[in-house]
């Protein structure tokens, strides 16, 4: 096999779903180990970081990216197993995610909340992704990756990712040191459809088929959120804040339309109710501004830059703080 193209000064406007300006010192494609070990000792020589860049609907860009920039172009997937209850599958880290979710319910099923979100396999376990009540790491048994620092394979357990709340090892002692290759995914056999998030829980739960809750699922996103190709978006902008109960009942006092979900530690608020009330649904600072549909997504159009959308997320921030007491952080990560 041939080793692969490495391309010198590269735009990534078009491989980030906001848009944004950044030029890559260095891009290529890997599809195997082999691929990427051969690009992490030419990182190496040339005194570059390597970072991988996947469906670029999660990320900042800043200009330039001081790195050699690689993509992962492996899409394979593959059932490995079979219990009464729980069917494994491994998907490769270059499968985009929604075409993931729409195949999965061939195999098993747990995935039909998760469907039409942007990003690749591969990204999916750093932010453990989520929506409607269904976390991604509920259904991941192992990821298989390369780490960078140490130059070993290694699969790291469902504990070992030690998954939470848009959260994982891959964004902690593992960040920008683990490259994954592969997500060993362990689907139940059951149909077992978690309905506890409206609109869901309003649909009928004796006609309802896995196909026609990943469709229920499409047409809700596509009704609230827009499509990154016609109004470039990087999807929920901001994370829903997990508040003390205690300061939650305060808030619901105050406030009694306000939208709580009682977690096992703390309540969790619904960062777009906090946002909108704060006056940003569908107002536009310049060439960025927060969605007329849904005040949790911000949108950026021709000519916006990374300080644009630094600039209004500190004025989203500030203005929730100093009406409600509670602080916001931002889903998408910085990538120089």
């Amino acid at each position: 096999m041939p080793d692969p193209v490495i391309q010198r000064d590269v735009s990534l406007k078009t491989m980030n779903t906001l848009g944004l300006p950044g030029t890559a010192q260095g891009f290529a494609h890997f599809s195997n180990l082999s691929d990427l070990l051969y690009l992490q000792r030419y990182a190496a020589q040339h005194e570059l970081p390597l970072k991988v860049l996947g469906g670029g609907s999660n990320v900042l860009l800043s200009d330039p990216v001081r790195a050699l920039v690689i993509h992962c172009r492996a899409q394979g997937i593959r059932p490995v197993g079979q219990t009464a209850d729980t069917v494994f599958v491994d998907v490769d880290a270059g499968v985009p995610w929604h075409q993931w979710v729409c195949h999965s319910i061939e195999f098993g099923h747990g995935l039909e909340n998760l469907a039409l979100i942007p990003g690749s396999v591969g990204a999916a376990p750093i932010q453990n992704i989520g929506a409607y009540g269904v976390e991604v790491g509920s259904f991941i048994d192992s990821v298989t990756g390369y780490q960078l620092s140490t130059r070993q394979l290694r699969t790291l357990s469902a504990a070992e990712c030690r998954f939470g709340y848009r959260d994982s090892v891959f964004k902690g002692v593992l960040k920008d040191d683990f490259v994954i290759l592969r997500v060993h995914f362990r689907l139940q056999t059951r149909f077992d459809p978690v309905l506890v998030y409206a609109p869901l829980n309003q649909l009928n739960t004796h006609t309802l088929t896995p196909q026609s809750l990943i469709d229920e699922v499409i047409s809700v996103r596509r009704s609230k959120l827009p499509d990154p190709v016609q109004v470039p978006n990087a999807g929920s902008y901001f994370q829903n804040p997990l508040v003390a109960d205690e300061q939650a009942a305060a808030l619901k006092a105050a406030y009694p339309e306000m939208p709580v979900y009682p977690q096992v530690k703390g309540t969790k608020l619904a960062a777009g109710w906090l946002i909108q009330q704060c006056g940003f649904k569908g107002a536009s600072f310049g060439p960025v501004g927060m969605y007329e549909k849904q005040a949790l997504v911000l949108t950026a159009s021709e000519g916006a830059s990374l300080q644009d959308v630094l600039a209004l997320e500190s004025r989203v921030q500030q203005s929730v703080l100093h009406t409600f007491g509670v602080s916001l952080e931002r889903e998408p990560g910085l990538f120089a």
